[in-house]
């Protein structure tokens, strides 16, 4: 049996198959031990090809130096298959190169992997001869400079599954044709890539990559998209990225068969309509962002209560806003539980936060911004323990926050609560709680925090960013506590408040944007070290002393000093026009003294200059004529004496200014004639000084005035915020007004209380947009100018207490906005001219001094006028109208009332039918009050609960 079994040809067949897969083991074995030795080198063509791809480009900072020696497998970027040595990775990412793309490429036949991506290669097109590397499975040319037209070419790459052409802003496309041959393809990324003349075809030309995984098409000029499309191919889609586009439409409906997607960005395009309810069908979301389209409107309850019935919810990302959206916020919020952010800001969202919100257990952003919303907030704020971000600023909440709304947010990182002047959102905490919070931004305007300065408040030691402004507080604030803000913060507003307190004097090094302590009780010397900041308003204080000498040394690049309204005194340091870059300064209603400094020239960009109500004597410099943009220069209510300088309109464009206030000085001398240059003037204040001479001819190039034209409009805007805490006097309608936020809308010529002799001249009554025009208190002769009616818009004139002479011209009377006039004491005379705007100008003492005139409102009789009536006869006539009045008024009674009343007496059906129309109406008023009622119950249950 056994010499038999031995000799079985079937065990010899198979003895010999073991022996020989253990020689053939043994043999690779061998091979692969060999080849880690001296065979696993790439291909010597191969590495020639690759050093004349490289000799094409250019390599600044050497980061190709590793290409030497034999094996180009070990240089920089350079991968190869381990069996056949052959090259099939070049990634050559982020090596700063340009330069020239060699064809050299297509001798690497088994190139799989091609990563050009954040290099430099500006002006080159994309080479036609990529589109030949057929074995391409990946390619990314990325943020590279790429110009020129995307070659179709690349259609010929039909295995490819990853394509990235984003970021080259020189890049655009006709046509995506092309792309109907990548039938593998997962990954297309063409954000930035012009497409603009590819039009709205580009959804068809995508929806024939069946195995597309992420699209990206942001910032490609696209104009519109497919509402429709006969079948949807990209059921694999997981992320589809338009954003920054102008695509104008509602969202497609084909979307909705998008049952794979996870990520929808179409933010910042022109999407319009309401959000569809079948978006709440696409469960496997977990970004989805609608907002900075401006027109989605309507409500958000059926897309979110849809969205709340998904069975596994995934929403983490949540952004609506800056649109058009309304109504209430649903309850069903709170079944987004895997939500970690929710913005909603810009919106019309009205009422009060739902309760729910605490069941976002992940919620780490919270963004209600500029809304409506002028309910409560909820305590279930409480329970939002990940919550790092929350903005409810620019809305109308009211009510009271508890230390329940605070005392779990433990990650709290960011808190901006606003609300209006008129409502009422207080915080209700004890005086010493610590919560467990320590910010970094803190925004409180208008919410009662106060009138204590609480601990929860003071432990806040993090603070870069805080703003609490008319927060009530009427507390004092120890230095310490402004030590340690002031060492980490760089923005700070503490303003309308009534704190009392000293800033410390020690320095901060931090460079910090902005300090607003205005409107408080703040005293003491300003510290140099406030300098650091870029704008500073400390006016509306009780700082005393002096400015600190050195003030412009520190830092040079302060662009905002306002320090008026406090009683600060001493000289105005020179070293402040060492502030090269300072644009706005106000030091007015203070107690300086002694002359203004002379060196203006350094502060080209001074815009605005404010040094009024001070007591500065000295003579104006004429240094400022340098200041070429400047657009508000006020240096009135002081001792100034001397003339106007000529250099103050000596820039080689016509000067910027838009207010010239000049008032109640001891200025002398005659009105310079230049100052008809300053051709965007609106206010011109020389009032109360010791001008003489005539009043120039050429006001009419004031041609802001003259036409009402706005020269710069960046100007404006520029000015907007830092003219607000501006305040300028202007005597008009007979008394002195106080503007400041309109600061800039004024316009007033105001030459009173000089010397000035002549007449008026006529170009004054070309200025048609003048408001106020006061030349009273002066030795003007001659005539007024007939033409005065062509000041349509003027609201007050005051001509009194000069030596005209003449007529009143009857075009005065068409001047249909005029408040106040006064002409008295002049020489005026003849008839008081009537009509339209003059019949409610009836004080005589608008007229009275001038004993030639007569007529209304004067009791002086014109020559000619009629003699007043005998009362007998004056008695008679009155019977005789009054008998008339009451006769009409019983015939007009009579045929009303029978008209109506007698229809509906002799005509049966028409008084059954008013009878119902009646009881109709009366049933309909009282279901509607019913109704209102029942509503305002239930509003106000739900307000308590």
């Amino acid at each position: 049996m056994g010499i038999s079994h031995s000799n079985n040809p079937s065990c010899i067949s198979l003895l010999y198959f073991f022996l020989l897969v253990l020689h053939l083991l043994l043999q690779v074995s061998s091979c692969s031990g060999n080849s880690n030795v001296s065979n696993l080198r790439c291909l010597e063509t191969e590495r020639k090809e690759l050093l004349d791809f490289k000799e094409g480009l250019s390599d600044p900072y050497g980061m190709l130096s590793s290409w030497v020696g034999l094996d180009c497998c070990k240089w920089q970027g350079v991968g190869c298959n381990n069996r056949t040595g052959h090259v099939t990775v070049l990634d050559l990412e982020n090596l700063s190169l340009g330069g020239k793309i060699k064809p050299s490429l297509l001798h690497l036949k088994h190139l799989t992997y091609l990563n050009l991506a954040d290099n430099i290669f500006c002006g080159n097109e994309i080479p036609k001869f990529f589109g030949m590397l057929k074995n391409l499975r990946y390619l990314n040319l990325s943020s590279s400079c790429f110009a020129g037209e995307v070659p179709p070419h690349l259609g010929n790459l039909s295995g490819l599954q990853t394509l990235d052409l984003s970021r080259n802003l020189g890049l655009h496309a006709k046509s995506l044709l092309w792309l109907s041959t990548f039938s593998s393809l997962e990954y297309l990324d063409l954000g930035r890539v012009d497409l603009f003349d590819v039009g709205g075809y580009w959804s068809k030309a995508v929806n024939m990559l069946p195995s597309l995984v992420s699209l990206y098409l942001y910032d490609c000029r696209l104009k519109s998209l497919d509402l429709t499309l006969p079948s949807v191919n990209l059921t694999s889609l997981e992320v589809l990225n338009l954003f920054g586009n102008s695509i104008k439409s509602p969202l497609p409906h084909w979307f909705s068969n998008l049952t794979n997607l996870e990520v929808l960005n179409v933010r910042a395009n022109n999407f319009f309509g309401t959000i569809p309810r079948w978006l709440g069908n696409l469960c496997k979301l977990r970004v989805l962002r609608l907002n900075s389209n401006r027109n989605f409107h309507g409500g958000i309850v059926e897309f979110l209560d849809r969205f709340s019935t998904c069975q596994n919810n995934s929403l983490e990302v949540l952004y609506l806003g800056g649109n058009k959206l309304d109504g209430s916020l649903p309850e069903s919020l709170g079944a987004l539980k895997n939500l970690q952010e929710l913005d909603l800001n810009t919106n019309f969202f009205w009422g009060s936060i739902p309760a729910s919100i605490g069941n976002l257990s992940s919620l780490e952003l919270l963004d209600l911004s500029t809304n409506k919303l002028n309910g409560t907030i909820p305590e279930t704020f409480g329970k939002l323990s990940e919550l790092s971000i929350l903005d409810l600023v620019s809305n109308q909440m009211e009510g009271v926050l508890t230390e329940a709304h605070l005392a779990n947010l433990t990650k709290l990182d960011s808190f901006r609560l606003t609300t209006y002047p008129n409502r009422s959102l207080s915080f209700n905490v004890k005086y010493d709680w610590v919560p467990p919070f320590r910010l970094r931004t803190l925004v409180l305007i208008n919410c009662q925090v106060g009138p204590s300065f609480p601990v929860w408040l003071q432990v806040q030691s993090n603070l870069s960013h805080v703003i609490i402004s008319n927060a009530g507080i009427s507390d004092t604030i120890e230095e310490e506590w402004f030590g340690r803000l002031f060492s980490r913060a760089w923005y700070v507003d503490l303003s309308n408040n009534t704190i009392k307190a000293r800033l410390p004097n020690q320095g901060y090094l931090n460079t910090l944007d902005l300090i607003d302590l205005s409107r408080n009780r703040f005293e003491g010397q300003i510290p140099i070290w406030l300098t650091n900041a870029t704008r500073v308003f400390l006016q509306r204080n009780s700082f005393s002393g002096p400015i600190p000498e050195n003030i412009g040394e520190p830092v040079p690049w302060q662009e905002t000093l306002f320090l008026s309204r406090n009683q600060l005194s001493g000289r105005l340091p020179s070293s402040i026009c060492k502030i090269g870059g300072l644009k706005f300064l106000s030091v007015g209603h203070n107690r300086f003294s002694g002359e203004l400094p002379n060196c203006w020239n350094n502060l080209r960009s001074l815009k605005v200059l404010d040094a009024s109500n001070n007591s500065l004597s000295g003579k104006i410099p004429s240094s400022l004529g340098s200041l070429c943009g400047l657009v508000l220069l006020m240096l009135g209510n002081n001792n100034l004496r001397g003339n106007i300088p000529q250099s103050l309109f000596d820039c080689q464009k016509a000067p910027s200014l838009y207010i010239l206030q000049l008032r109640s000085n001891l200025l002398d001398g005659n009105i310079p004639e230049q100052l008809c240059r300053l051709s965007d003037i609106r206010d011109l204040d020389l009032s109360d000084n010791n001008f003489m001479g005539w009043i120039p001819k050429c006001f009419h190039n004031f041609t802001a005035l003259k036409y009402g034209n706005t020269s710069d409009y960046e100007i404006l805007f520029d000015l907007q915020d830092s003219t607000n805490e501006q305040t300028l006097l202007v005597g008009t309608k007979g008394r002195e007004l106080e503007y400041s936020t309109t600061l800039l809308e004024v316009k007033n010529i105001d030459l009173s209380k000089n010397n000035l002799t002549g007449e008026i001249p006529d170009g004054i009554c070309s200025l048609a947009f003048l408001d106020s025009l006061n030349l009273s208190r002066n030795h003007l002769g001659g005539s007024i100018p007939k033409n005065i009616g062509d000041l349509r818009w003027l609201e007050s004139v005051d001509l009194s207490h000069n030596n005209l002479s003449g007529p009143i011209p009857q075009t005065l009377s068409s001047l249909t906005s005029l408040g106040h006039l006064k002409l008295s004491y002049n020489n005026l005379s003849g008839r008081i001219p009537t009509g339209n705007q003059l019949q409610t100008l009836n004080d005589s003492s608008n007229y009275e001094g001038n004993p030639l005139l007569c007529g209304v409102p004067l009791t002086t009789k014109c020559a000619g006028d009629e003699s007043p009536s005998t009362p007998s006869s004056r008695g008679g006539d009155g019977s005789r109208d009054k008998l008339w009045f009451y006769l009409s008024i019983a015939v007009g009674f009579a045929v009303g009332f029978w008209g109506v009343c007698g229809t509906l007496v002799l005509k049966e059906s028409w008084r059954h039918a008013y009878y119902r129309r009646v009881d109709d109406l009366k049933e309909r008023m009282l279901l509607w009050i019913e109704l209102a009622a029942a509503r305002s119950r239930r509003m106000f249950g739900r307000g308590n609960n």
